[in-house]
Order: C-alpha cells, then structure tokens, then sequence
C-alpha cells in the first residue's frame, strides 16, 4: 500500500497535512488499550496542531464522572472560626472592635518560612537565551536549610525579614524585637500582630509573651486551619516564585543575601495588596459551607437507608 510522499526512501516526509488520496489514519491506542480514532469530518485535513485527537475514553471531559480527580478538603474544627476571622479582615479594614484605627496603630502579617535549603548544582546553571529557558542541572548537593521569618506590614507594605537556622519561640521573638524596636512601631499607641496557630506563636501563652515584653503589641490569631487569611502568605509566595526558585545556591549565605536584597528591593517598589475578602464574602462562604455539608449528611443517610 502506497505512503505519503518521501524524500528519502527510509523516512516518509512530515506533513502537516493529510491528503484525501491517502488511507485514512490508523487508530492511536491510549495507555489503557482503547483505541481512539482522529475526529471526522470537522477537522480533516487539518494541521494535527490545531486539531488534537479526543481523549481516551478514561480522560474525558465529557464523562459525568470522574473518579481520578480529586480536591483536598479540610473541613472547619474551630468553634470560634467566624469571629476569629471577623477580626483579622476588620483589621485589614483598618477597625477593631468597631472602631477605625488611628494614624499611629498598625497591623502587621507574620508568619516563617521553613526549610529554605540550598542547593547547589553539580553543573553550572546555563542562562536563558533567545528561544531556550534557563537549563539547570537535576542533580545537586545539599548545603543545608534555614527559615525566613517575616513581618509584614499590612497597610503600608513594608517587610521586615531575618533568617534563622530553625523556626521556634525564640527566633520570632527575635523577629518581633527586629520590629518593634524601630520605628514607627517603638512610639505606636497599638501593633496588631496577625500570626497563624504555629507552634512558635499559639495560643494565650504566646499572647502574654508578646504584651510583657511589648505592652503596645496585641496578639491577634487566624482559626485553625486558616492561614490563607494572613497576608505574609502572599509574600512568601512571591518569594517561592522569585526568589528561591530554581534553587540554585552554593551555600545558605548566599540563601540570606537572595532573600535579603529582594526584600530591599520590595521595600523600594511595591504597594499593598489589594485585599478584596470582606466579612461580608466570609458569610456567604460559611453559609456555602453549611449547605454543603447538609446536604452531605442527607445523602449519607439517604445512602444507609437504601
């Protein structure tokens, strides 16, 4: 049976076109043996770029059902999480307890950044060019890890940062003192300190170290399992992005002069972020939420009953 058209007598020339004159394309076999053949009339003739053949019938969109996809779920422990997070988003409103805040209080974001580590490549990283990414070599050796630990301040987007060999009590007293020391925070009438539950900063303990050592700095948690509401969050994922990635470093100096001269640079250039979440939209999540699970519990009763 005749083929394309060849140039050489080993190797049929590519084309991205299939001529009618030719047999039709034979049937391609996805992984689970299914065959699956090109689409009709629609596309013949078509660049194969522009016309990709269906998905196996494991894979397709269309199917009401589909049982290899999943989302993480974590559903809400903390009794308190509506008011807990009132709080935190009516700071970010510039209130607290119904009040605005004055010109000299300020809200601050803290939270680490664990694990940063250092990497460095056994061949050297070759830099982007013209029509090619940057190439960076899989095989590394490890020169050791350390935190970040930032302070964020939420209403006039400037970080304060240092790095410590590991996260723990200590190194974020070390942070708050960093802050706290300076100004305009050492003469504010009040610092809101919006922290995680982390084991570094939990709970009415933590609260009481942070006011005995700063009496003008209030402890303010995000309920469990709500870290998303703290907006250092949104920094350190800029720095992951930016910063830390491709993880090319000789040594854990070089990891704290990276993170240093960005945070210089941030401070230079950036505004705050345009935080939109109201407790208005934290309603009508929770409400979402509740309907959700209601109608969880019914089709799980629904199902014993059957």
């Amino acid at each position: 049976m005749a083929g394309p058209p060849s140039s050489h007598p080993c190797k049929p020339r590519r084309s991205k076109r299939w001529p009618a004159s030719f047999p039709p394309r034979p049937a391609r076999r996805c992984r689970a043996g299914r065959a699956r053949n090109w689409p009709a009339s629609p596309c013949r003739g078509a660049s194969p770029r522009r016309c990709r053949p269906p998905p196996c019938a494991a894979g397709s969109t269309q199917d009401a059902i589909k049982p290899w996809q999943h989302r993480s779920w974590v559903f809400i422990t903390d009794p308190d999480f509506r008011s807990k997070a009132a709080r935190v988003l009516d700071l970010y409103a510039r209130s607290w307890d119904g009040e605005p805040l004055g010109a000299d209080e300020y809200v601050i974001s803290a939270d680490e950044k664990t694990s940063i580590q250092a990497r460095c490549r056994c061949h050297p990283t070759l830099a982007p060019g013209q029509a090619r990414a940057m190439r960076v070599n899989h095989t590394y050796g490890r020169g050791g890890a350390l935190a970040y630990l930032a302070a964020y301040d939420v209403h006039r987007a400037k970080m304060s940062g240092r790095t410590e060999p590991r996260s723990g009590i200590d190194p974020f007293m070390n942070l708050v003192a960093q802050v706290m020391n300076q100004e305009p925070y050492a003469s504010a009438k009040r610092v809101f300190w919006i922290v995680d539950n982390g084991s570094s900063h939990r709970g009415q303990k933590a609260a009481a170290r942070l006011s005995a050592s700063y009496p003008n700095a209030v402890k303010v948690h995000t309920p469990v399992h709500a870290s998303w509401l703290n907006q250092v969050e949104i920094y350190f994922s800029v720095v992951q992005r930016k910063v830390v990635s491709p993880n090319d470093f000789s040594d854990l100096a070089q990891v704290g002069d990276r993170l240093g001269a960005f945070e210089d640079r941030y401070n230079a250039t950036a505004q705050p972020f345009q935080w939109r979440f109201t407790t208005s939209d934290l309603d009508g999540l929770l409400a979402r939420l509740d309907r959700h699970t209601a109608d969880h519990q019914e089709e799980s009763s629904t199902a014993l009953t059957a």
